[in-house]
């Protein structure tokens, strides 16, 4: 985790020096206006998985890690009553890690709702075969519920990830086929492991990091789009994060949203609000863009 808070604090500070560039500054005010209406509760079909759900994902985890992140700081109250506002304003889709310590939170808020309304997405470290299985096992208990809908290897950086952690991927293939979990795949923190991911069968799902000052991503946001248009042409389904830089483009936020929207590469996108009146704001956002 030490070596994780040193590479984040990095990124944030090579952020800060990118996003003070005048080419990130000309990049920004070059994003189009979009050709037609958005809104962050509009029902999208995540591909060939058949799941339904909301444009925008609430995100549990902005920064998060060690079992802790700035939405599990709200208690699960807090946080619960965020995820209730977003679901009473169209919000279907929730987006946790077991990284961010998010799961009692989101199971609070899934007693108050229609499960088969909502899309739960969640996230595992597992490197091993029995670390996966064990976690559909504890993910299921702590979220309340018999299914989960997405779950995604966390955190992949290694370029042979799809050879390396074969085992783990036949695990959650397997509790596919079973109905435990409904997609798999990953979130990359490398642009070796996006291209990898780009090019792997198994996957569904990739959560990928994408904005168009290139903060905290993979690589330089024209390397990372070719990577994603390669995905979607491989029929995958792809979920942005990182849509706001981590907070670094907080003063650019309509900007990064019409860029989001505008890639006609993403499928759904993932933004976590750390109060009610942001989340009011966001959606009001992207439905002003």
């Amino acid at each position: 985790m030490l070596r994780r808070d040193f590479l984040h604090r990095a990124s944030h500070a090579a952020a800060g020096v990118l996003l003070a560039s005048s080419t990130v500054a000309k990049r920004l005010a070059a994003i189009p206006a979009l050709p037609q209406k958005f809104s962050a509760s509009d029902t999208v079909t995540l591909g060939h998985t058949g799941i339904q759900t909301s444009r925008l994902a609430m995100g549990t985890g902005t920064v998060g890690s060690g079992h802790h992140s700035h939405q599990t700081a709200l208690g699960i109250d807090g946080l619960s009553r965020l995820l209730l506002n977003g679901y009473e304003n169209g919000l279907r889709f929730f987006d946790a890690a077991d990284s961010y310590g998010s799961h009692p939170h989101v199971a609070e808020a899934l007693k108050h709702v229609d499960r088969t309304t909502v899309t739960v997405l969640t996230k595992s470290w597992s490197r091993t075969a029995p670390e996966m299985r064990a976690d559909l096992d504890r993910f299921r208990k702590e979220l309340g519920t018999d299914h989960l809908d997405i779950v995604l290897m966390h955190c992949l950086t290694e370029a042979d990830w799809t050879t390396r952690f074969e085992p783990v991927m036949d695990v959650l293939s397997e509790a596919k086929q079973k109905g435990i979990i409904r997609a798999h795949g990953c979130s990359c923190h490398s642009i070796e492991a996006l291209r990898a991911a780009a090019k792997s069968s198994w996957v569904d799902v990739d959560l990928a990091r994408v904005n168009p000052a290139g903060a905290f991503m993979d690589a330089q946001p024209d390397t990372v789009v070719s990577v994603l248009r390669e995905m979607k042409n491989n029929g995958k389904v792809v979920v942005g994060m990182k849509i706001l830089g981590q907070g670094t483009l907080r003063n650019r936020q309509d900007e990064a949203i019409r860029s989001a929207l505008g890639l006609g590469l993403l499928d759904a996108f993932t933004i976590g609000a750390e109060s009610i009146a942001e989340q009011n704001d966001l959606m009001r956002r992207i439905a002003a863009a």
